[in-house]
């Protein structure tokens, strides 16, 4: 294909070419106003391309529109083509599904204290009275409350349990948890955990996915509506991203921000927060997230980014937008199926969300997002927990090392069996 029928075939994939009873309307691409006359039969058109004796990419153009062939002694050969549909079974290893349902809830308990293991305890006063639950009980009592999804008080006999196994140090209270959601110091550990559960499987994710979604709450918003004279009432959500593996579906990076946050600016953190722990070779997102700098920030990864291009796109932006642009134009099939693997993401959320409900308990802000965190650490450790029943794999989250500062983590890796431990500092 030379240029000029890769001029033509952008333009009948963007262009409107309208039909008339003697020849066809093809808008010129450099002048909107610009309207050329075209026989496909005769080969001719009325542009100064044409006019020289070259076959000008608005003739392709048509040829492209009616998939015609016109030989030269006249006869027309017709090009049709037939769609075969294929359906594919993805079988499910069933033997090693149930048994990775039947120890799950054992077994996460054994690999989420292994995961508080590495938290580091702040330095308090010495003061007279009963002394505070340290942060390893804290997480451990949060994230484990939330994936039974029991209330506080139902709750208290896992905690008693937990207590008697010695996932915890000392007897906490179920209702306890509702204050431990408050503290605002869990948030950014938390949000480290959510990348450290994921951590394990780096070595069999790739290609990843990215996109957003909203959990309900028990608050409401009201206002009157000066049109109608009424007031109104609508609940509050809150807007979840996630950046996540398009084969384990486990959570490699989150942000959790308001309702009406936008997609695309929180693309670039997501992308860079899991390239720290995994290596990206491609990301797939919808429209939201198409731009200049989404393409590059996942080529700055070592990755390939395959956004959908909206309908009125023309690539004009330059850069790495217009040669993906242009990917997406001459071979759309296979772009296609790059980008059908963010439909992954959709699975994710919905795993979340049937397992440990698409709302929070909690009231306040802070206790919400926490709430949310918990949730995606609880999805990560069940993930893992499917992949060593059918993959072998064996998660390793500590290894033995000094530990670091106040609120941060020890400065311990994850691994995979005999991987070796990289220095990590969480910030």
């Amino acid at each position: 294909m030379d240029a000029r029928e890769q001029r033509g075939l952008i333009i009948a994939a963007v262009c409107k070419l309208n039909r008339t009873e003697n020849c066809w309307l093809v808008p010129s691409q450099t002048s909107g106003n610009t309207i050329y006359k075209v026989d496909p039969i005769k080969q001719t058109c009325s542009c100064p391309d044409n006019e020289n004796g070259f076959k000008c990419k608005h003739i392709h153009a048509v040829e492209f529109t009616v998939k015609r062939e016109y030989n030269s002694d006249g006869t027309i050969t017709d090009t049709k083509s037939i769609t075969f549909t294929e359906k594919v079974t993805y079988k499910q290893n069933w033997p090693a599904y149930n048994r990775a349902q039947s120890m799950e809830k054992d077994r996460l308990q054994e690999l989420l204290f292994d995961l508080c293991k590495g938290l580091a305890e702040p330095e308090r006063p010495v003061t007279r009275g009963m002394k505070p639950h340290s942060v390893r009980d804290s997480i451990f009592s949060m994230v484990f409350k939330v994936y039974s999804t029991f209330s506080g008080r139902r709750f208290s006999s896992d905690l008693r349990e937990a207590h008697k196994r010695g996932h915890l140090s000392k007897e906490i209270p179920g209702m306890k948890t509702a204050s431990f959601m408050e503290n605002p110091a869990f948030t950014p550990i938390l949000k480290a955990l959510v990348a450290k559960s994921a951590a394990p499987l780096k070595a069999v994710e790739s290609s990843f996915s990215i996109d957003s979604s909203g959990f309900s709450t028990c608050k409401f918003e009201r206002w009157f509506d000066e049109k109608y004279g009424v007031t109104k009432r609508r609940g509050v959500w809150i807007k979840c991203h996630i950046c996540c593996g398009t084969k384990t579906n486990v959570v490699t990076a989150v942000r959790i921000l308001d309702k009406d946050s936008a997609d695309a600016p929180q693309f670039s953190p997501l992308v860079k927060e899991t390239a720290n722990e995994f290596s990206i070779s491609e990301v797939s997102a919808d429209k939201a997230y198409a731009s200049r700098e989404n393409f590059e920030a996942v080529a700055d990864c070592g990755g390939t980014g395959y956004m959908a291009i909206k309908s009125n796109t023309s690539g004009a932006v330059g850069g790495l937008f217009e040669k993906m642009f242009h990917y997406f134009q001459f071979n759309q099939e296979e772009y296609m199926q790059h980008y059908h693997k963010r439909s992954n993401v959709e699975s994710t959320f919905s795993m979340v969300k049937r397992k440990f409900g698409d709302a929070v308990r909690s009231r306040g802000d802070i206790a919400m997002v926490n709430e949310i965190l918990c949730k995606l650490v609880a999805h990560n450790l069940c993930c893992l927990i499917q992949e060593q029943c059918e993959l072998g794999i064996e998660a390793v989250f500590w290894k033995d090392s000094k530990k670091v500062q106040t609120g941060a983590i020890e400065d311990r890796r994850p691994h995979i069996i005999d991987a070796e431990a990289v220095s990590h500092t969480l910030i």
